[in-house]
C-alpha cells in the first residue's frame, strides 16, 4: 500500500467544546464533523503534549469511557484520543454501518487533528475495530495496534458464550424489532433505579469510600503534571454523575439504536475481513477468566492473525486494569515517542 501523509484539512471542531453534562469537562465532550457530516464525539486525556494514543471504548460505552487513563497517561508522556461510535454518547447513529467501515472515521479525524502518525488500543468491544483499523489503515501512520480484553469473533464458538449473551444474539438476529423493544423497557427501568434516592444514597457511599481509597494508595502528581480532571475538585455529587454518566447515561443518551445494531455487527459471522488478511502486527492481552469474552475464541483468532502476539493473564474481564500500562507502553515505543517529543519541541 503507498504511504500515506496526513494533513489537517478543513473540516475541524465544528460544534465546540460544550460538556454534554456539567461533570464534564470541555475537553470531554468535543465533536468533529466526519467529511459525510455526522458527528464523531471525542474526549481527550493524558499528557497535553503527548504521543497520539486512539483508544476505542467498550460496548456499550463512550469517549468518557478513558478517563481513569489520564493520570497513566500523563506519566508515560501519551495523549489519549477518545473516539466514539456511531450511536454511542454524542456521536451520529449510521444506519446500516460495518466495523470495516470505522477505519475511514478514524482515519478523517486523524487528518483533521494533523496527526500523521499514533498507536491504536480497542478495549472490550473496541477490539475488533481496533484490528479492522489494522487492517485497512496506511501501515505507515499507526506506530502500534493492541486489543486490550477485546471482544471475540462468535464464528470462534458461540458455545463459548455466556447463555444470556447467545440469548441476545439469537434474539436481535431472528427478530430485531422485539429485541428493540425489550432493550427500551430495560434502559427505562435501569433509569429510574438509579435515579432513585436509595440508589443515590448506595452510589454516594460507594463514590466516597472509593476516593478514600484512591487517596491512600495514590501519590499526588506534581501540579503540572495534572491532567484534565482534577478529581479532588469535585464533590461527591459530581463524582456519581460522572460515574452515572460512564456507565449509563453516555452510552444511551441516545436511546438503544446504537445499542442494538452494534450487537449484530459484534456476534456476526464476519466482521467485514479476514484475519488472515491483516498484516499489520496486532498485540493482545487478554486474560484466561474473561467470561465475556472467553480466552478460547481470542485464541482462534489470534492463531489466524499473521502477525498476533497473544499475552494471557490469571483475570478476568474486569480485573485486568493493572495491565493498561503494559499494553500501553508495548504500543508506543520508546524510540517512537522521544522522535514525536523531540519534533513537537522545535515546533
Amino acid at each position: 500500500m503507498a504511504a500515506t501523509r496526513l494533513r489537517p484539512i478543513s473540516r475541524a471542531l465544528s460544534t465546540g467544546t460544550t460538556p454534554s453534562h456539567p461533570t464534564f469537562t470541555p475537553s470531554e465532550s468535543q465533536k468533529f464533523t466526519l467529511p459525510d457530516g455526522r458527528t464523531l464525539g471525542f474526549a481527550e486525556y493524558g499528557h497535553s503534549n503527548g504521543f497520539p494514543l486512539f483508544a476505542f471504548h467498550g460496548f456499550p460505552s463512550s469517549r468518557i469511557e478513558a478517563y481513569p487513563l489520564d493520570r497513566l497517561a500523563h506519566t508515560l508522556q501519551v495523549k489519549v484520543y477518545s473516539l466514539e461510535r456511531p450511536g454511542f454518547g454524542i456521536s451520529t447513529f449510521q444506519s446500516g454501518r460495518k466495523i470495516s467501515d470505522y477505519p475511514s472515521d478514524v482515519l478523517a479525524f486523524a487528518k483533521s487533528k494533523g496527526i500523521e502518525r499514533f498507536s491504536i488500543m480497542g478495549a472490550s468491544g473496541g477490539g475488533p475495530y481496533a484490528i479492522a483499523c489494522a487492517r485497512f489503515l496506511p501501515k505507515d501512520v499507526m506506530a502500534g495496534v493492541c486489543v486490550f480484553a477485546g471482544g471475540p469473533p462468535w464464528r470462534a464458538g458461540r458455545q463459548y458464550m455466556q447463555w444470556w449473551a447467545r440469548w441476545s444474539e439469537w434474539l436481535v438476529r431472528v427478530s430485531p424489532g422485539m429485541f428493540t423493544v425489550l432493550a427500551n423497557g430495560l434502559a427505562g427501568v435501569v433509569r429510574w433505579v438509579i435515579g432513585s434516592r436509595w440508589a443515590t444514597k448506595k452510589i454516594d457511599k460507594f463514590m466516597e469510600d472509593e476516593w478514600k481509597r484512591k487517596q491512600e494508595r495514590e501519590t499526588p502528581l506534581p501540579e503540572d503534571e495534572l491532567g484534565y480532571l482534577r478529581e479532588g475538585e469535585l464533590t461527591t455529587e459530581q463524582r456519581r454523575e460522572r460515574l452515572l454518566g460512564l456507565l449509563w447515561n453516555e452510552p444511551f443518551g441516545q436511546g438503544t439504536a446504537g445499542f442494538v445494531h452494534e450487537i449484530k455487527l459484534l456476534t456476526g459471522q464476519s466482521w467485514g475481513f479476514e484475519f488472515e488478511d491483516v498484516e499489520f502486527p496486532v498485540k493482545i492481552y487478554h486474560g484466561k477468566k474473561d467470561i465475556n469474552a472467553p480466552i478460547e475464541m481470542i485464541r482462534w483468532m489470534a492463531e489466524r492473525l499473521p502477525n498476533a502476539t497473544l499475552m494471557e493473564f490469571d483475570d478476568t474481564h474486569f480485573t485486568m486494569g493493572g495491565k493498561f500500562r503494559k499494553a500501553i507502553e508495548e504500543a508506543i515505543s520508546e524510540d517512537e515517542k522521544k522522535k514525536f517529543l523531540e519534533k513537537n519541541s522545535r515546533i
